[in-house]
């Protein structure tokens, strides 16, 4: 019966090797995991900051904003100047929000900016 484990174990432990070794077979695999240990230093440094709301509506809001804030930096845009634009165009972002993502909206601003300097 030992020898039945045995096996058991060694076919188990070659089954988990496979999987955990396959970043070396995969050319271009990043060795560590800094982006995921990014991403969720962010979300425990506003699980810190989230102690200190005082309603749950406060908290709410909190939530999205950071969540825009996060999303604008994981695509290269500038949290402020997003939010600002949002701000500033809220009637063309409620026609067509799907053009108003932090990933494009700077394509947006450009093709609207026409319009503005010549109205």
């Amino acid at each position: 019966m030992l020898i039945v484990w045995a096996t058991v174990g060694i076919i188990r432990e070659a089954a988990l090797w496979e999987r955990l070794t396959l970043f070396l077979r995969q050319a271009g695999a990043p060795l560590d995991n800094n982006i995921c240990e990014r991403g969720l230093k962010k979300a425990i440094l506003h699980r810190k900051n989230s102690l200190f709301y005082k309603t749950v509506k406060g908290a709410q809001v909190g939530d999205l904003y950071m969540s825009l804030i996060h999303t604008c930096q994981l695509n290269g845009a500038n949290p402020f100047d997003y939010l600002t634009a949002l701000q500033k165009h809220a009637a063309e972002l409620a026609r067509n929000p799907s053009t108003w993502m932090p990933w494009n909206y700077g394509e947006t601003l450009a093709r609207l900016a026409p319009e503005v300097d010549s109205g």
